[in-house]
This record gives structure tokens, sequence and C-alpha cells, in this order.
């Protein structure tokens, strides 16, 4: 993980227990002597993230809807820290604004990037549901609703369109696309995955996210692509647009539309443990 996220130590369940007490329903020993959860439960990892938003980011009160996606917050906090690096090579450490498309009902981006770098953030989503979910985890802890701001998309046909206003300005736009082309090839990951936890329970149980938030027509590489496209009209508005690329075959096909629009890119490559993760970033100079 980046040396500046607090997460890269094991998790402490004796303080996060302390701080969540929910959390210790859900706690147990393992055969080597350390305490851990079941990651495949989803009240254990909605516990987990409650505590750890608790504890580190004194976000006391934060929930999700049932059947939304609940984040691995380390995963999280990285994507901000390597921002973070981006923009201080450019001269950029404070009054930084930013823009979350995609934000969920969980809005941990413009929360962690609050918390962590007392960033400003905009958050957007299509899902009225989520917007709704985020606006209340915004509103219920002091002092993030002054810096957070959450937006409705209701243009299914447009990322930045109608989300970026008249004489805005923001030093980053963020997004974690959704990657998957349908429901049926989603439901085969969630089936790996469960495989890999070696969890015989019903998939459906476990598997978390809405349409939106999982697949796409075109999946992860059509979308960012469209993302790209749209992002021209925004170029004097936004310092650094960025996304998450989950797939890294995606990158390719991704570099051929960013040298097409002419746009100066990199690729910021990042890692949580054995997990291989990065972003791509471009802006219009």
């Amino acid at each position: 993980m980046h040396p500046n996220n607090i997460h890269n130590a094991p998790y402490d369940f004796n303080v996060l227990t302390e701080s969540n007490p929910e959390l210790s329903k859900f706690v147990f020993v393992t055969p080597h002597g350390n305490k851990s959860i079941d990651f495949s439960e989803p009240d254990a990892v909605l516990q987990l993230n409650k505590a750890i938003l608790s504890y580190h980011y004194q976000v006391k009160d934060w929930n999700i809807p049932e059947n939304h996606l609940c984040p691995p917050i380390p995963g999280r906090a990285d994507y901000i820290h390597h921002l973070a690096d981006l923009l201080a090579e450019d001269g950029l450490e404070k009054n930084i604004k930013g823009i979350d498309i995609g934000v969920g009902a969980n809005a941990i981006y413009p929360i962690l990037g609050n918390r962590i770098y007392n960033w400003k953030m905009v958050g957007t989503d299509i899902n009225e549901t989520s917007v709704k979910a985020a606006k209340r985890n915004i509103n219920a802890n002091p002092g993030l609703s002054a810096a957070i701001e959450v937006r409705h998309q209701e243009d299914r046909g447009s990322i930045f369109k109608g989300m970026i206003k008249e004489k805005e300005y923001y030093n980053f736009s963020m997004c974690n696309p959704p990657f998957h082309a349908s429901e049926k090839e989603a439901n085969k990951a969630a089936l790996r995955k469960l495989k890999n936890l070696e969890n015989e329970k019903n998939p459906k149980l476990n598997f978390g996210g809405q349409a939106n938030e999982l697949w796409c027509n075109g999946g992860e590489s059509l979308f960012i692509k469209r993302m790209i496209k749209e992002s021209v009209l925004f170029g004097s508005q936004v310092g650094w647009f960025t996304s998450l690329v989950s797939r890294k075959e995606n990158l390719p096909k991704i570099y051929k539309q960013l040298k097409k629009l002419k746009a100066a890119y990199r690729t910021v490559e990042m890692s949580q443990g054995n997990k291989k993760s990065r972003f791509i970033a471009w802006k219009f100079e």
C-alpha cells in the first residue's frame, strides 16, 4: 500500500471492537491465533467499515442501504493517497477540490478525501437511492456537510454534463467505474470470489451492489472511453481526470482513445497485498 496509508498494518480488532461493539459479534480467532472476520459475510464487513470509519476517521454515523456496495476502505484510501501525490507534483497541496463520479450510497471517497487531506468534494450518482443515502451519511457527521456536496445525475447518458457547473473548477475528478459488461458476468465474478473465500453460501446472499455500481453496456473499457470523450468538453474546468482501471488488458483501448483526443496521460500503479490495481490520469494542455 501507499506508505502514507494508515491501513498498512493488520486490523487491530481490539481497538476496532471498542469503537464499534457490534463488530465483536463477527470476530473470531483463526487457527493461527489471529483475530479476523468472515469477509464474505456482508454484515461483518459493514460493521468492520463502521469501526474503521469511527476509529480512524471520526465518522461516527455511517450506513448503507441493503444490497449496496460496501467498499474495502484500505484500498479506497490508497486511491486518495496516490491522487494526493499526483497533485503534489503540480505543487497543489492545499485548497483542493475534487469531484467523484459515481459516489455511491457509501460516499467513501469524499469522506476519506476530506478526513485525510481536508479536500472539498462533490459526489455524483445516477441512482436516486444512493444519492439520498450518501447525503444522509454526509449530513449525519459534523464537519462533512460543509465540505461535501452530493448531486443527482438525472441524465443517464451523461457523466460530467450537468454535474460540473459553469465557472466551477476542480483540481481532479475520480471514478470507480462499473467493470462488468452484464449482470451475468457480474454474477460469475461473485461465484469466483466466493469460491476463493471457500464459502458455500448462496452467492446472491452475499452479492452487494446495484446494477449501475457493477455493470454497464460495454463494461469498464467502454465506460472509461465515454468518460474520456466527454472530458474534452471540461478540459479547462478539471486539472486531472482520473479513473480506476481494474482490468489491465483494457489499458491499450484507453490509451488509444486518449491519444486520439490528444490528451496528456499517465498510469499510476497501486498495490494492496497481492492485489495489483491502477488508475489512469489525463489532462488537456
